[in-house]
């Protein structure tokens, strides 16, 4: 099947004199990536940002895609995780977390006379996604949108270009299942680290291990179709999820949904961030 935005992200990435890609591994990144090396070459470069809120099988994920595509691809670390307003998790942690994405890229993109793209869909602009606020600011592009991509279409569009992510399912990072008001630490990443892959092992491909009481309790998501084999296997995906540092796991039953934990939202004095 043809997807016309493919062909107008194609062109609009040409127009770029040097892109730099922040690139996570994930299908929207990884179509960024792939067209803009197709459409740039050497004047393009994909960088994955490496913290504690990056799981360690998702910067595999990003290495092997990247060599495979023939990609340039570079990792840098970023402090987020150093920086207060991050760790206190109120509500802007993504603006923050952005912040020190273009940190650590903007003298890459420097050095190269590019400027940095985000792999932004339409679909994102309607959620809370306080980072966009950094990124606009910091004079950061969104090819996809400017092509007019759904999150549906970049996945038809990984399709027609065989990428191995079309199908990949979302994964958000690791600081976006810590309850809001609740500190984000390495240590808590950790253990959601630890306890998502306990649950993959059991046979589960999509779940989410969300992080309350300070860390102390897992709220296990997982999609409405597995609730019933999750509940026959409830004595050991109890035990995987407190061997990993919790100490009570709740099976949700309403299901697994993107952006569960911005409920939480209302309940938070919002501070503007700047």
């Amino acid at each position: 099947m043809s997807v016309p935005e493919l062909d107008r992200l194609r062109h609009r990435l040409s127009e770029e004199t040097a892109l730099v890609v922040a690139f996570s591994g994930g299908v929207d990144s990884a179509l960024l990536a792939a067209v803009a090396h197709e459409a740039l070459g050497a004047r393009m470069l994909a960088v994955t940002a490496v913290s504690p809120s990056l799981a360690a099988s998702e910067r595999r994920q990003a290495r092997q895609f990247a060599r495979d595509r023939g990609i340039p691809h570079v990792e840098v670390c970023t402090d987020e995780a150093d920086r207060p307003e991050y760790a206190a998790n109120d509500g802007n942690r993504c603006y923050h977390c952005k912040s020190a994405l273009f940190d650590a890229v903007e003298p890459l993109a420097a050095a190269m006379g590019a400027r940095v793209a985000l792999g932004t869909n339409l679909d994102d602009l309607g959620d809370h996604r306080p980072g966009q606020q950094a990124a606009a600011q910091r004079g950061a592009i969104a090819p996809l949108v400017d092509a007019g991509l759904t999150k549906a279409a970049v996945r038809l569009a990984s399709q027609q270009l065989g990428l191995s992510t079309a199908d990949k399912p979302a994964a958000a990072c690791l600081a976006s299942r810590v309850a809001y008001g609740d500190p984000v630490t390495p240590e808590v990443l950790g253990r959601i680290e630890r306890a998502e892959e306990a649950v993959h092992r059991l046979g589960f491909e999509v779940c989410r291990v969300r992080a309350h009481g300070r860390g102390s309790v897992a709220r296990l998501e997982l999609p409405a179709t597995d609730i019933e084999r999750a509940a026959a296997l409830h004595d050991e995906l109890d035990r995987a999820v407190r061997d990993a540092g919790f100490r009570f796991c709740s099976l949700d039953l309403a299901g697994f949904r993107s952006g569960r934990m911005n409920a939480l939202l209302p309940l938070l004095p919002m501070r503007t961030a700047s």
